[in-house]
């Protein structure tokens, strides 16, 4: 079963930010990273600092910005999926961790906006 335009739309914006975020020095962990309780779109070093990539995009953002749709429940899914990669890959134990949000808007070429250091765990339970 293929994947719809959504989907295609999903891989094409993550293959650029793949790109986009090699391009600007940072090295591949790893890709699609799922747990049961959620996924991690990129996984990248940027020097000692271990990054987890939320990708987001929107053919139009007459609606929203694709930033902006990282909600509260997202981020928690992320920072929870984010745990359980550290805990299974102790090699990274001893990284600071981070979390961005790439944002890609519109097609041919797309505007691709880094945003780093997006979003922190908070005091809450994970």
């Amino acid at each position: 079963m293929g994947r719809g335009p959504t989907g295609a739309l999903g891989d094409h914006a993550e293959e650029q930010a793949f790109r986009f975020l090699i391009e600007k020095g940072l090295r591949p962990v790893a890709r699609n990273f799922r747990s049961r309780g959620g996924e991690i779109d990129l996984i990248m070093l940027d020097e000692c600092c271990l990054v987890f990539v939320e990708v987001r995009c929107r053919r139009s953002t007459s609606f929203t910005k694709p930033g902006l749709t990282v909600d509260y429940r997202k981020q928690r899914k992320i920072i929870r999926t984010a745990a359980l990669f550290g805990a299974r890959n102790r090699a990274y134990s001893n990284h600071v961790m981070r979390f961005d949000v790439i944002a890609v808007e519109g097609e041919d070429p797309p505007d691709i906006q880094w945003i780093r250091d997006a979003f922190r765990p908070n005091d809450s339970v994970l």
